[in-house]
């Protein structure tokens, strides 16, 4: 068998229909649309529409809110920061912060900051500049005989 003798199995590829191309077509003339009425017409869209019956989406109620104060932070285990300090992605000599994470390629895309959580271990000596940190996370840099700064302003216990 050569390569100029494959084909494609009978039946695996349809011609399209071209529709509204005359009476001997088949579908000439009123191109499959059936005859008159409202789904004949070109631009219509029917979706959601239930009959005069209130539509489900405007029977149920409204939820929620989008705040557009809300703040999107790039979320870092410990564990993670090892990892990239074993396979030499970052030093562990320098500050960690989010410069140094998006010149190592480990953090991408935009973020208001980044925040330090506490699953995995932590044996590096790590000086980490961060928005926030869990206290459990804290406590595991420290342990491991790091710091963590933490630049966002701490919410206040009156909010």
């Amino acid at each position: 068998m050569d390569l100029n003798q494959i084909s494609d199995n009978t039946g695996a590829n349809k011609n399209r229909k071209r529709v509204g191309r005359g009476i001997g077509s088949g579908t000439g003339k009123t191109g499959g649309r059936g005859v008159k009425g409202q789904k004949s017409r070109s631009g219509v869209s029917l979706v959601g529409f239930e009959g005069g019956q209130m539509p489900l989406y405007r029977r149920l109620p409204k939820r929620g809110f989008n705040n557009i104060f809300a703040k999107t932070y790039a979320v870092f285990n410990v564990g993670d920061l090892q990892k990239a300090v074993d396979s030499g992605k970052l030093d562990a000599k320098g500050v960690v912060n989010e410069a140094s994470l998006r010149a190592a390629g480990i953090l991408k895309g935009r973020y208001d900051g980044i925040r330090i959580l506490a699953r995995g271990e932590i044996t590096a000596k790590l000086s980490i500049e961060a928005a926030g940190a869990s206290k459990a996370a804290v406590a595991a840099v420290e342990k491991a005989g790091g710091s963590v700064t933490v630049t966002a302003p701490a919410k206040s216990s009156d909010e």
